[in-house]
């Protein structure tokens, strides 16, 4: 079975087209969002509407549970005053121009797909098992993992809400994924990521990078009233 995860698409349009191209080459039996469909990025509606249109299974990102819910902060781990602010500006910003109707799509998305794939029980969450804003970065300790792939009764659980992209293998027959982020990529340059899952007798992890117009979504910024810090962070990949 070839899986395709996105994650972390934050209304950026482009990016998630891109992706989708990509995607379509590679001959995927499924493809599945780890949720945070909308923050950032001038496009929440039109990002929404595409996921509907291609029928793609989320999960409930922080993000989507905050437009959806109507709470003023998204639960992320802010590192300062001035990033929360910039957060805070975001949610205020997505909630004013998106519609109910996606708003209530967001609302309802699920925690959780859980299902088998070959001999692997195979789980996507946004966050973590425990919570949906928890960051499981790659410097979390193996046993921590272990508890929680124990406690899911899961083999392969994966997330996204770092940013980040790795694959752990724990022993032989147990892994955590992160796949990245699609729409505001924290690895250190400015293309889209996703994970590429395979499984067979074995399971192995590969993130394609993708290369889209970032130029022009962060121009949409500046010309909105988003904060200017979101298109730098665009240009860096360092969001």
């Amino acid at each position: 079975m070839r899986i395709a995860v996105i994650s972390d698409i934050h209304s950026n349009l482009l990016a998630l087209r891109a992706v989708l191209q990509d995607i379509e080459q590679r001959q995927v039996d499924v493809i599945i969002c780890g949720g945070d469909l909308v923050g950032y990025a001038p496009f929440p509606n039109e990002v929404i509407d595409l996921i509907k249109e291609k029928e793609i299974p989320c999960v409930m990102g922080n993000y989507d549970d905050a437009i959806g819910n109507a709470r003023l902060i998204c639960g992320c781990d802010f590192k300062d005053a001035k990033t929360q602010e910039l957060g805070e500006r975001s949610i205020a910003w997505t909630s004013q121009n998106m519609s109910e109707e996606n708003k209530e799509f967001l609302r309802n998305l699920p925690s959780e797909i859980h299902f088998k794939a070959g001999e692997y029980s195979v789980k996507f969450v946004h966050g973590s098992p425990r919570r949906l804003n928890e960051y499981l970065s790659e410097d979390v300790s193996d046993e921590y993992l272990k508890e929680l792939l124990d406690e899911s009764n899961t083999d392969v659980l994966i997330c996204g809400h770092t940013h980040t992209p790795y694959h752990k293998t724990l022993d032989p027959d147990k892994h955590v994924i992160n796949a990245g982020s699609v729409g505001l990529p924290k690895h250190g340059d400015p293309l889209s990521v996703y994970a590429l899952v395979e499984i067979d007798r074995k399971l192995q992890a590969t993130f394609p990078k993708v290369s889209y117009d970032f130029e022009r979504v962060a121009g949409v910024i500046e010309a909105s009233s988003l904060p200017k810090e979101f298109a730098a962070n665009l240009r860096t990949g360092r969001g």
